[in-house]
Formats: structure tokens, C-alpha cells, sequence
């Protein structure tokens, strides 16, 4: 299996993330035919190795010219589907601007459709966000695994003014990716770098055990103290091997609190970033039917998620274990339907073999919109992968 893994010890920007993908092998040339099928104006990919603090990297600098657009998202997706990337490469970049304007849209209050992409919609970042799609597909990774990532502290000054770091829409952004704590002023994580790291990650954690094939090192703008650099390592593993990791375990016991008030408290725990959450059934002192809520989640997040189950339920006790995970391997692949493309999750078993599972959004969406039963698109989802060349 080949794994990618970013190390964010400086945060992650959109030209940070195209110049660690250039210096790890991936051709500018073919990143820049993909933004000059954008049609935007002439716009250019330029990158230089530059030191920070000592250390080599790749500066990469979108060259273009002045515009005063401000674009909404029915704009870009226009810009996207008129090009010529590829159908991989155009569902990732689209993907990530959905990320952009769903998190946009909640911190003005507004909807998808009316909200404005001003950072984000500017030529540079639509260049920075689309030639990461292109750069992620060339790269053919099959997992990305990624640190913590620090926001930097202070403030940003931005289109609705000076706000506070994380900029509002990209602490929207990392709801449920660990942060690291950094004292360093200024902004080390963008949106759209949020958005990348939102989109593109299955996994967050230390650097997984891989032969490394190659690192690329892409360099921030501001300098620091410290080396402004993204490292991005690729390497390889064993296809078949497991994974394992060690997660923190919650659990108590409910006998007093009403169904409705178990099922919020659990919606809180899933938009908090648990790992899992599950309830079952329980026959407790005195014959009372009772609740055990169980939760799955990152050690980082154990304290902040058993705040929360303090907070909506009447619990007034946890027992709280830590539990060694073993998951299989797995990746993200698109199956071509006749109602068009559906995403899945592709698993690989110990004895070789693959179980594919389609995703339940993909698949709804599709049937709700031809007005099919769910089933047919599951067994249209299957039968197209069992097609797949090899």
C-alpha cells in the first residue's frame, strides 16, 4: 500500500501543500496544464528553492493578474466542470470547495448557494486548491495520514476585517482534526489549507511504519523562528498489513434520561469527532431498562468528549479505558454508474483479497435523484467495481 503522510509542524497553506507535492515528484508541467485548462487569467505556477531557517524547500507562487471577482461556488464549479482535468481530478477539487463553502456558509449564516468565496474564490487559491486535486491524483496514494496541526495564535486580517487565529472559517474547517497547541504568532494554517487537510486525510496520528520512497518539502510565504515547511513523506507498506493504534474507550450507564435526550447527546459526540459512538440495550438494578453509551475516540479528544456527556446526559460517572485498534487497510475509490459516479471504500483483507462497500451518501443522493430504490444503487455500486479492470 502507498502511504502518504503530512507532517504539519508548521501548519498548511494551499502553496505549501503544491510545493511539497512538486518536490516529492509530482511534474509541474502537468500541474499547469490543469490550471490553464481553468481558463483563468494567466495564471502561472512558479516554483524556487528557497532556505528557511537553514533548511532547503519548494516555494511555489501563483503568478497572475489583478482581478477584483469576488465568486461564488455555482462560479468555480462552472470554471471546474469546463476543463480538462480529469474525473478524479475534478470530484477532489470539488470536494474541497464544497468543504470551503459548507464551512463559509456556517460562520456568516448563510446558505451554499449566496455565500461569498473571497480568499478562497481569489485566482491564487483556486490555482493552489485545484492543482493539489491534480497533484493528490498523479500522486496515486492509496491512504494520507496526517500530525496534529497547529493554527498559530494572534490575529488575520481578512475581506469582513480582523479576526482572531483560527480565521472563523477555518476553525469551521478542522472541527474533529486534532490541533496542535503552538504559541507562535501568526497564521500557520489558511482555510484553504483546512480545507485540504478536511477533504484529503483518512487518519490522524504519528508517522505510520512505511519504507519511505520520497519526501517533498514545501515552504511557506511568512518567516518564523522556526523552518516554515510542509514535509510530505511517501513511502510504502505491506498492502495487506493491519493497522493498529491505540484509542480511548468511554462508557456509562443510563437509567433516567429519555431516548431523544441519549440520541442529541450522541449527535454531539459524532459532530465532536469520536471515532464511534454506539448505544445498547441494559437491564440494570431494580429491573430498570437502562442505556450503555459507549465511545470510541482519539486519546486527544477524551476529555473534551467526556465534557460533553457530562453536559447532555445525567450521568455521573465514566469508565474510561484506553484499547489497542486493529483496522484494516483501506482507500477511497469512484465506481462509473449509468446514473454517473459513486463514491466507496475499498478494504483489503489479511488473505489478499478486497471487500468493497459503497457509501451510503453517495448512493442516497443518486437515488434520490432518479427516484430508485437504495438498493438498486448499492447493487449497481458493487456490480460496477466487480467490472473494474484487475
Amino acid at each position: 500500500m502507498r502511504i502518504a503522510y503530512l507532517d504539519c509542524a508548521s501548519g498548511i497553506s494551499g502553496d505549501m501543500m503544491l510545493g511539497a507535492l512538486i518536490d516529492a515528484g509530482v511534474e509541474l508541467e502537468a500541474l499547469q496544464a490543469g490550471i490553464d485548462s481553468l481558463g483563468l487569467p494567466s495564471c502561472r505556477l512558479v516554483a524556487e528553492e528557497v532556505k528557511k531557517r537553514g533548511f532547503r524547500a519548494l516555494q511555489l507562487t501563483v503568478q497572475h493578474e489583478p482581478e477584483h471577482a469576488h465568486r461564488h461556488l455555482h462560479h468555480i464549479v462552472e470554471i471546474i466542470e469546463r476543463s480538462s482535468l480529469s474525473n478524479a481530478q475534478r470530484k477532489l477539487a470539488l470536494q474541497i470547495f464544497q468543504k470551503v463553502a459548507e464551512a463559509e456558509a456556517k460562520v456568516h449564516g448563510s446558505t451554499i448557494e449566496k455565500v461569498h468565496f473571497h480568499e478562497v474564490g481569489a485566482v491564487d487559491s483556486i490555482a493552489d486548491i485545484v492543482g493539489s486535486a491534480i497533484g493528490w491524483d498523479l500522486l496515486g496514494v492509496d491512504r494520507v495520514v496526517c500530525s496534529a496541526v497547529p493554527t498559530g495564535t494572534g490575529f488575520v486580517n481578512i475581506a469582513h476585517g480582523r479576526c482572531a487565529i483560527p480565521a472563523p472559517a477555518t476553525g469551521e474547517l478542522l472541527r474533529g482534526v486534532p490541533i496542535a497547541a503552538s504559541q507562535v504568532q501568526g497564521e500557520l494554517t489558511t482555510p484553504t489549507g483546512a480545507a485540504l487537510v478536511a477533504t484529503l486525510v483518512d487518519q490522524f496520528g504519528p508517522l505510520p511504519a512505511m519504507e519511505i520512497s520520497a519526501i517533498g518539502y514545501g515552504a511557506g510565504q511568512a518567516e518564523f523562528e522556526h523552518p516554515n515547511i510542509l514535509r510530505l513523506l511517501i513511502g510504502e507498506t505491506a498492502a495487506t498489513a493491519t493497522d493498529t493504534d491505540t484509542i480511548a474507550l468511554l462508557e456509562t450507564n443510563l437509567d433516567d434520561l429519555p431516548g431523544e435526550m441519549v440520541s442529541h447527546c450522541a449527535e454531539k459526540l459524532w459532530q465532536a469527532g469520536a471515532l464511534d459512538v454506539a448505544t445498547s440495550s441494559l437491564q440494570m438494578k431494580k429491573g430498570r431498562p437502562g442505556v450503555l453509551l459507549s465511545v470510541q475516540c482519539r486519546p486527544e479528544d477524551e476529555d473534551r468528549l467526556a465534557l460533553i456527556i457530562f453536559r447532555e446526559t445525567t450521568t455521573l460517572g465514566l469508565r474510561r479505558s484506553r484499547v489497542e485498534r486493529l483496522t484494516l487497510s483501506r482507500r477511497k475509490v469512484l465506481v462509473s454508474t449509468d446514473w454517473g459516479d459513486l463514491e466507496g471504500v475499498v478494504a483489503q483483507l489479511p488473505d489478499e483479497t478486497e471487500r468493497f462497500s459503497p457509501e451510503f451518501a453517495s448512493c442516497q443522493q443518486i437515488a434520490d435523484k432518479q427516484n430508485i430504490p437504495l438498493m438498486q444503487v448499492y447493487a449497481a455500486a458493487r456490480q460496477a467495481f466487480a467490472a473494474r479492470p484487475g
